[in-house]
């Protein structure tokens, strides 16, 4: 696991985590659910998302075995079948108003086994959540060849003119039936919007007018495949041809592997609506040239042109240098869609010269970070609350409702709050606008531990404020709390001196600090004082209110000082 840890890294991959089925279960239902589920070990690797020649386990292993040099990259060849003789599929100008675009290919004589069937449909599950933008842009289907007889027809007709048994099912449903059938399933329902409010739903059709699916909801139950399929037919309709044909050649460069005659695939002829015809896969290779010094450069580390064409060829782009060293010609493998600039050739040297390799320098232009002013006071701040005895708190920066109104005896629209549209729970529906209930649910959280209690927060809260560009702003405000048997103001009005004497703000009307009092919702009657510091108002302190402190569920008196520092820079 270590060694294959490290092998990932180097290669640009994360591995996320080793687990089995049973510890996922377990650790997102409980222990009870898990019993049964398999031991399996699993290992979870992250994938960047430009890489989708990686998203299943044959791409993976050819990508590493490459990198590790154990295999040469393989080359993909499309086998156009004698005139008369290969699969057509003819496109309909009725398509135009859903679903324009169609490519198809087909893998012959291939050989499933459990384990690649499994990795076969779980590849174009990944492709539709990511580069088919849930089904979206593209959407694939995979079928039996055998079953059915060419050329075939994508059309697009009313809902109620297509009939057949869909995948999965006993019985034959119309379009618009299906519909409603799959308005409850858990995993198509995401899919109908895509042609629901259509007046023509997509279709593919044999020549037998047999139905192979209708995109981009469900296949025909007649032309699914199975461990015991020999010939796969494989045609990807979309909204957008470019995503399309790589999706198709993303299918079959990774599963051509198991045909009779490796990483070789059929070529079909698409006919479309004004007569053109062309030749799917494109299974393309094209030919980029980059000069050496500019990898060199950007990257920042100085290798010969021979090692650069070498650690390019790890990375599955064949290269050799040309003209005496002065550029390398690189080849770009039809799996490789994501090369698209220079850049992300420069990258891809990076990734196996092995960014832990690279020398960190000083960059040449002359410039030094600072810490940003507020965040180095507020620094400075927590190391001195601490000394002062007081225990810093971390509370979440999302709060209910009621938190930050009802619990503090205020109105909702009088705290200024900033809402979440659609929160996922009722812990968290808005900003806070103020640090106090964050500590009193830390307090309550922890009223086992021995008296007094003394908790402090130096962070943001947020507000509206309407001649902001966002409609919000922040201000890192701090705030103390001291919990005991007695109130216990005089230790929190201690602190507030200690603070304004760290802060250089001596106790003076004209240009120090000062408290007067005043009334909170939130504070005991008599026992509030608001805190005034270079002529404005900064915060408040005093005892609070028995009722606030009921409603936080604690039992025992508390005064709070709460004040922000913005003022004070």
């Amino acid at each position: 696991d270590e060694e294959f840890n490290e092998l990932c890294f180097e290669f640009g991959l994360e591995l996320d985590e080793v687990t089995s089925e049973k510890d996922i279960i377990s650790k997102e239902k409980g222990e009870g659910k898990a019993e049964g589920a398999s031991d399996t070990v699993l290992y979870k690797i992250d994938v960047p998302a430009n890489r989708y020649d990686l998203l299943c386990l044959e791409g993976l292993v050819r990508g590493l075995q490459v990198f590790k040099e154990r295999i040469n990259l393989p080359r993909y060849e499309k086998i156009i079948p004698a005139k008369g003789e290969g699969q057509r599929l003819i496109i309909t100008e009725e398509t135009v108003q859903v679903r324009p675009y169609a490519v198809a290919a087909v893998l012959r004589n291939i050989t499933f086994t459990k384990e690649r069937y499994d990795s076969f449909i779980d590849l174009q599950e990944k492709l539709h959540q990511n580069i088919c933008r849930r089904r979206a842009l593209v959407a694939i289907g995979t079928h039996n060849l055998d079953t059915i007889a060419g050329p075939f027809t994508f059309t697009a007709k009313a809902p109620s003119e297509i009939k057949f048994k869909p995948l999965n099912q006993s019985q034959e449903y119309t379009a618009s039936q299906l519909m409603d059938l799959y308005r409850t399933d858990s995993h198509l329902r995401h899919y109908l919007h895509l042609i629901e409010n259509k007046p023509l739903y997509p279709v593919i059709y044999d020549s037998n007018g047999i139905v192979l699916s209708m995109p981009p909801i469900i296949n025909g139950d007649h032309t699914k495949i199975s461990l015991n399929t020999r010939n796969v037919f494989i045609e990807c309709t979309g909204t957008d041809m470019t995503k399309a044909k790589i999706v198709l050649d993303i299918i079959v460069t990774m599963f051509s592997e198991y045909c009779e005659k490796p990483f070789t695939v059929e070529a079909v002829e698409v006919i479309y609506p004004n007569g053109k015809t062309h030749i799917y896969p494109e299974l393309a290779y094209r030919k980029e040239k980059v000069k050496p010094e500019l990898i060199n450069k950007k990257i920042g580390i100085s290798e010969t042109p021979s090692s650069l064409a070498k650690l390019l060829t790890r990375m599955c782009l064949k290269s050799h240098v040309i003209g005496n060293g002065n550029n390398i010609e690189i080849e770009i493998p039809p799996t490789r869609a994501d090369i698209i600039h220079a850049c992300d050739i420069v990258e891809d040297a990076a990734i196996a010269y092995g960014y832990n390799n690279i020398q960190m320098t000083i960059p040449k232009t002359y410039t030094i970070a600072n810490q940003l002013p507020l965040n180095k006071l507020t620094e400075l701040l927590r190391l001195d609350l601490a000394a002062a005895g007081f225990t810093e708190a971390l509370t979440f920066a999302l709060c209910s409702q009621e938190d930050i109104a009802d619990k503090l005896g205020m109105d909702i629209s009088a705290t200024k709050a900033v809402h979440i549209a659609n929160p996922k729970t009722a812990e968290f529906q808005v900003a806070r606008t103020t640090l106090l209930p964050g500590l009193l649910k830390t307090i309550a959280a922890n009223r086992k531990m021995p008296l007094p209690l003394k908790l402090f927060e130096i962070s943001d809260i947020v507000v509206k404020d309407p001649s902001k560009d966002v409609g919000a702003r922040n201000y890192r405000h701090l705030c103390a709390i001291y919990y005991n048997k007695s109130p216990g103001f005089e230790i929190i009005h201690g602190l507030l001196d200690r603070v304004m004497q760290l802060l250089e703000v001596p106790p003076s009307e004209e240009n120090g600090y000062m408290i007067k009092a005043t009334e909170g919702s939130a504070f005991f009657p008599g026992r509030c004082a608001e805190i005034f510091a270079k002529g404005q108002s900064v915060g408040k302190l005093g005892v609070l209110h028995p009722d606030v402190i009921t409603k936080f569920e604690l039992t025992m008196p508390c005064s709070a000082l709460e004040i922000n520092i913005e003022p004070f820079l």
